[in-house]
């Protein structure tokens, strides 16, 4: 218990403005959702600091964007490198504060380094380009250029990768920025500012406001006029009214959206393979995930099997505070997410769906919920159509390729598909008739900094990642040259 107190002490609770961290008028409370108590309280900002955050982020914008590409990736590649270094501690506080086991907290931290590894190599490959107009009298030159202040808005699930996949890009681009990290989970973005400036990122060009008025604070930045870009990960009700407000001042958006992947199993996979790539879906940050695996179809023929197989895994796992040793499934994040997925599961269960593990609130303080696994669960149960965001894997049997794809495809959402087959034709058929921004075939993650991650329909918009995902934060500029 010392060395967790010693971490979180360490981790400033201030404002992040132009380099200093900052106290704000009033504060709030971080709370351990494993067991319900008081971690610490960090500054809780007002409109007029996010104005002064912007104010600083627009104060160094020009400066910062002729900082030449290679100054900008190296400042990248010494945040990976501390941020490896200091794993051990990132993680302990990212559990602390979220509630995943330390285990998987350090493959985040590991996942969130990479991300500004990828785009420190992606800061000096910045192009463009020279033709010659087709009637030869003219030259095109076209150049890319950072876009400018951009809002950054990142979700307390995956505190510091969802941090990560936006900072990377904006950085090497050229891009200053404002940040407002989930009010459930604020300590591991602040932890994260201490590291860039120790790594040399100049003052002004990352800002850090913590607030639980999201709205407050937000909505006069977004409609401020001078901040050119903003990248959001949430709900798909909130994106919608983060567009609204965007439009008002032509905003470049990012959205990364909800999800509600179904995973399908068909009678000529590999089963056991399956299941793996079932439990990697389903059960990876205990559900709380936008790709999870919120509907798995299985094959008639084959469910029994894949039913026995799935329940045996599940309900193996060990619950409980995920400092503890060998615990698999860490608490949810809060008592109103928990019972969300209560009545998911209740509904589930009305409607004629059985319980072949868990299925009820586990004992004992903090926010935690049983692993669970639904048989016969109908398509008019609420969790074939909300997300979960828990441990609850519902199964529902279907006939045909055409049936599987038609209930996959039953959804506003599109961001992830999972396939499970043997069949090549069957894989690349189902694929392309699948709607989802990315697919997972034979396995059950998709994540990768190197690959761009993004949905269709109600899911989102742009992509981050990969090649594509600095051009998010890049505009581009045609300069036509006349030619004697």
């Amino acid at each position: 218990m010392s060395r967790e107190r010693e971490v979180v002490e360490a981790c400033p609770t201030g404002l992040f403005i132009g380099g200093k961290w900052i106290a704000a008028d009033q504060t709030f409370a971080v709370e351990d959702p494993a067991t319900g108590t008081t971690l610490v309280d960090v500054a809780d900002a007002s409109p007029a600091d996010g104005k002064a955050a912007l104010d600083a982020a627009v104060a160094v914008q020009e400066e910062w964007a002729a900082t030449p590409p290679r100054e900008r990736g190296e400042i990248l590649r010494r945040t990976y490198e501390l941020m490896t270094a200091q794993a051990d501690d990132l993680a302990l506080l990212m559990t602390l504060e979220m509630g995943k086991p330390v285990a998987e907290s350090k493959g985040e931290i590991a996942y969130a380094a990479d991300f500004f590894r990828w785009f420190a190599e992606e800061a000096v490959r910045i192009d463009g380009g020279y033709q010659i107009a087709p009637n030869g009298a003219s030259r095109f030159l076209v150049m890319r250029q950072p876009v400018g202040p951009c809002l950054l808005i990142t979700p307390w699930n995956f505190p510091a990768a969802m941090g990560a996949r936006k900072i990377g890009p904006a950085v090497a681009a050229g891009c200053t920025m404002v940040i407002k990290p989930a009010a459930q989970t604020p300590l591991s973005m602040l932890k994260l500012a201490e590291l860039m400036t120790e790594a040399g990122l100049p003052a002004g060009v990352l800002n850090v406001v913590t607030t639980q008025d999201a709205g407050g604070v937000m909505e006069p930045l977004i409609r401020d006029g001078r901040a050119r870009k903003l990248s959001f990960t949430g709900s798909t009700p909130v994106g919608r009214k983060l567009l609204e407000q965007a439009s008002g001042q032509v905003l470049r958006t990012s959205m990364e959206l909800g999800g509600n992947a179904p995973l399908v199993v068909f009678e000529d996979a590999d089963l056991d393979k399956a299941v793996d790539g079932a439990m990697l879906a389903k059960m990876r940050n205990g559900g709380e995930a936008c790709t999870a695996a919120n509907r798995i179809y299985v094959q008639s023929s084959v469910m029994d099997s894949f039913a026995a197989k799935l329940t045996a895994r599940m309900a193996a796992l060990k619950v409980g505070r995920g400092t503890e040793p060998g615990v698999d499934v860490g608490p949810l994040i809060d008592g109103k997410q928990r019972d969300k997925v209560a009545d998911l599961v209740a509904d589930a269960i009305a409607r004629g769906a059985r319980t072949l593990t868990g299925g009820s609130v586990a004992e004992g303080n903090g926010y935690f919920y049983q692993p669970t696994v639904l048989a016969d669960v109908p398509e008019t149960a609420r969790l074939q159509k909300e997300e979960i965001f828990g441990p609850v894997a519902p199964l529902t049997a279907f006939e045909t390729e055409d049936d599987a794809v038609r209930m996959a495809n039953d959804t506003e959402f599109g961001l992830v598909s999972y396939v499970f087959t043997e069949n090549l034709s069957r894989a690349l058929r189902v694929s392309e008739r699948l709607e989802a921004g990315m697919i997972g075939l034979n396995q059950g993650i998709v994540s990768n900094p190197a690959a761009p991650f993004g949905g269709v329909k109600q899911s989102g918009l742009g992509r981050e990642g990969g090649t594509v995902g600095i051009d998010e934060y890049l505009d581009i500029k045609y300069v036509a040259v006349n030619v004697d």
